[in-house]
């Protein structure tokens, strides 16, 4: 661990991404942010834009081209797909990079131009990117150059599957996932179907069948099953802020019980920080029991169907699926403990 504060900027830090990482920065004396970019907003106050973040007192917002890079040791990019790798690829060679973005996400860069209808800038970067999901990259962490964040839905749903996934304890084929999310995954930019009157006292369901979660889910359980796998995914927009909840349905592998999954993920997430496996005829999570945390709280269910099992994951969308898991990564990056300026958040209730 260094034995001075890393120094890091924050790109894309008028976002709620941008937001809730500098919300957990705040409490981090290990990390210092010496910048924060805002292309359009360059040149306000930082706490004009968000006041809640007073601790960062008059630090003013700038462009990516004003950042001394210098005296940077680690870019944290909240910017959305595109944009981010076009900036993260004139970064100099001994920043370290952490991309919340889906830049980095896919291992092919094939895959990525058909899922997000660009071409890759550095399809060998893409290729040896570090996915970090923390609980199941750790030992790649440390010496990680560029670690791509996983998306929302992909965190939350791997959670749910991989350790069975990889235990051999459930089906290749026929993985059905409804998920639902608060409004603040579709980011902070004006868009009609997220004003207040298009989103309140309803709940309607999006990117029907072609959601672009869907290939890096696909991509992590793949690799594990060690072939070509697909899922139906379907996301559902919910009227809440914060919060991400997914029902996992999957077929039990031959001879498999709904209690040999239970305990497999009791196994797995023994020693998590983070994690939750809640005890067998638990009541299942709620969103609001991570509601600003970076835990995920899952619950295991048998089916009607006697050769299926329900599996029910719980995470903040804005957190464990994004800003806190990032800086869970970027602790570990730094040889920092895992926990630090996290372990401190419970959720809010009521």
């Amino acid at each position: 661990m260094a034995s001075t504060p890393i120094k890091a900027c924050v790109l894309g830090a008028s976002g709620y991404t941008g937001a809730e990482m500098l919300r957990l920065l705040a409490v981090h004396d290990g990390i210092s942010v010496v910048a924060c970019t805002a292309n359009a907003l360059a040149g306000r106050r930082l706490t004009d834009v968000f006041p809640h973040l007073s601790s960062y007192g008059d630090m003013i917002l700038t462009t990516v081209e004003d950042v001394d890079w210098a005296s940077v040791d680690l870019a944290i990019s909240c910017l959305p797909h595109g944009t981010s790798q076009d900036l993260i690829e004139e970064l100099p060679s001994h920043v370290r990079v952490v991309d919340l973005s889906a830049d980095y996400r896919f291992r092919s860069a094939e895959i990525y131009s058909e899922t997000y209808k660009r071409s890759h800038l550095a399809p060998e970067r893409t290729a040896n990117a570090v996915y970090g999901l923390t609980e199941f990259a750790r030992d790649r962490l440390p010496d990680a150059d560029l670690v791509a964040c996983p998306g929302c839905y992909p965190t939350a749903t791997l959670m749910c599957l991989l350790p069975a996934s990889e235990a051999g304890l459930i089906r290749q084929q026929d993985i059905i996932i409804d998920a639902k999310s608060g409004v603040s995954g579709a980011g902070r930019g004006l868009k009609e179907g997220n004003l207040f009157c298009e989103t309140a006292e309803g709940l309607h369901p999006y990117g029907i069948g072609v959601h672009r979660h869907a290939p890096e889910i696909e991509q992590e359980i793949g690799q594990r099953f060690g072939g070509e796998c697909f899922v139906t995914f379907t996301p559902h927009l919910v009227p809440m802020t914060r919060g991400e909840l997914v029902t996992v349905y999957a077929a039990l592998g031959e001879g498999v019980s709904v209690d040999d999954i239970q305990n497999c993920l009791e196994a797995r997430y023994e020693n998590e920080p983070f994690v939750n496996v809640r005890p067998a005829g638990s009541l299942p999570p709620d969103t609001r029991h991570v509601r600003g945390t970076n835990r995920c709280e899952i619950s295991v269910h048998k089916d009607r169907n006697p050769n299926r099992v329900i599996i029910i994951g719980a995470i903040d969308n804005l957190t464990k699926g994004s800003a806190g898991q990032a800086l869970q990564n970027i602790n570990l990056m730094f040889g920092f403990e895992e926990t630090k300026a996290l372990d401190i958040l419970q959720p809010l209730f009521p």
